[in-house]
């Protein structure tokens, strides 16, 4: 694994099937204010999870080494739940910077904030297919309880994240999870976020759950693990706390393979702040 110049401002590449993880380069920008950044999104072939695993791990290794190759990205992190789940070591083993997936650093964040050892965790339908956030959790002595929640990605693109309607869909997945928690003699404490689209949801769903129950933000998660692992293989990394005062401004560059009127329609909602313009770039077949 190649190590960076400690004398260069970094580059963090940021990887996602289409924009939901600007919610993860959020996040790192509220860590790393001072890195460059470049965030992909492979707008013309999502969705992934209707790929083959084969098919994924190509499509991400491209978007991968788009990243680590044209735009000098030192370090990558993966923002995609269903490539962090089904292609993360054809990833790791196409790049030579260090890769940081999303499902890790969620698990982790459920480990330490859980009493009961018991977990949920709702994501899209390929995330939970793969049962990726149940191995991680179990890795770490948890019990975890997936569930698909296939409306709440639509709601978020619709703008609907404090809407009558979307309040009623998490109400009802919620419901039947906890439902199916108690008939397997579970007692959930904490409830993982585990697709990127999530994040602009979880005042909603804060609102939702159980009293006392935590929810875990897996893209918080992952810029937080991120910001302490680039320190640790690079101390010339200037990390930040993400209360603290942003400055100055990290430059951002967006790509995407197709859509770009939409990405920089919607990804402000995500990433907080202006995209500006999303540059189109062709990663081939």
């Amino acid at each position: 694994m190649s190590q960076p110049n400690p004398t260069m401002t970094p580059t963090i590449g940021v990887f996602d099937s289409g924009f939901g993880g600007l919610t993860v380069l959020r996040a790192l920008l509220q860590r790393i204010p001072q890195a460059q950044f470049a965030f992909i999104g492979d707008t013309a072939r999502l969705p992934y999870g209707s790929k083959s695993r084969r098919t994924i791990a190509r499509y991400a290794t491209q978007s991968a080494q788009f990243l680590v190759r044209e735009q000098g990205a030192q370090y990558l992190v993966i923002a995609c739940n269903t490539a962090s789940a089904l292609a993360l070591d054809a990833i790791q083993d196409a790049v030579s910077v260090p890769v940081l997936g999303v499902i890790e650093p969620g698990a982790s964040a459920a480990r330490a904030a859980s009493r009961t050892g018991d977990v949920l965790v709702i994501a899209t339908d390929a995330t939970v297919h793969s049962h990726a956030y149940a191995a991680a959790c179990r890795a770490l002595g948890l019990r975890a309880l997936e569930k698909a929640c296939p409306l709440l990605v639509p709601l978020v693109e619709e703008g609907w994240t404090d809407h009558p309607v979307t309040a009623e869909v998490v109400r009802i997945y919620l419901d039947e999870l906890l439902a199916e928690a108690e008939t397997q003699g579970l007692n959930p404490d904490t409830l993982v976020l585990g697709c990127t689209h999530y994040p602009l949801l979880r005042p909603l769903i804060a609102r939702s759950v159980p009293h006392g129950m935590q929810v875990i933000d897996s893209a918080e998660a992952a810029a937080e693990t991120a910001a302490r692992l680039f320190l640790h293989l690079d101390s010339q990394i200037p990390i930040q706390h993400p209360s603290e005062e942003r400055s100055p401004t990290a430059q951002v560059r967006c790509f995407a393979t197709d859509s770009v009127e939409k990405f920089e329609r919607l990804g402000s909602r995500f990433l907080n702040r202006p995209v500006g313009k999303v540059e189109l770039v062709d990663l081939g077949g």
